[in-house]
């Protein structure tokens, strides 16, 4: 849903007066105010409320797309965020039928930041080797924050055990055992 409300409110920084963009955005926000309050229940709980209260809000703005969509040059902005919206209307919806999934990817694609990021510096890895230990490297460290574990402690206490460590007993060494060990 992120992307498509994006799309929307880029159109804003170009409009200043409040028009059809603003009403696709009320309908988001609805959306979004459902999910702020179904934040901590069960995926149970989510889903039977989504169910409830999202699917008509996600019908009615789907309907209002089709209907804006005629009236729309489809090259103008507007026009290219109704089509992307009604082009993603199934993913968009996908949400309502699984409790444990969020109503968009923003967490993950946060996670991912620091590997976009981390990218060009990868170009100087100095071989494949350098890089597939790069990535060995971001994984444990992301893997860490996941898991609210602090990498330098982690990092610190583990390359510190290796080398006497049993190689049957590696799996201790993994972030999530690593933890309920130290607890």
């Amino acid at each position: 849903m992120a992307h498509a409300r994006r799309k929307f409110f880029d159109i804003t920084k170009l409009s200043k007066t409040p028009g059809l963009v603003d009403q696709a955005l009320r309908y988001i926000r609805k959306l979004y105010k459902v999910e702020q309050s179904i934040k901590d229940l069960t995926d149970i709980g989510r889903k039977l409320k989504r169910q409830r209260e999202s699917k008509p809000i996600l019908k009615a703005f789907r309907q209002w797309l089709l209907q804006q969509q005629p009236r729309i040059l489809p090259k103008s902005p507007l026009g290219e965020a109704i089509q992307y919206t009604l082009n993603q209307c199934e993913a968009l919806n996908r949400y309502l039928e699984h409790g444990m999934l969020d109503i968009d990817n923003n967490k993950a694609e946060r996670l991912m930041r620091p590997i976009a990021i981390g990218r060009k510096n990868w170009l100087f890895a100095g071989s494949d080797q350098g890089g597939k230990n790069a990535a060995i490297i971001y994984s444990l460290i992301e893997t860490c924050k996941l898991n609210h574990i602090n990498p330098y402690d982690y990092l610190r206490d583990v390359l510190t055990r290796l080398p006497t460590h049993l190689a049957k007993n590696i799996d201790e060494l993994i972030p999530m055992n690593w933890a309920s060990q130290k607890n």
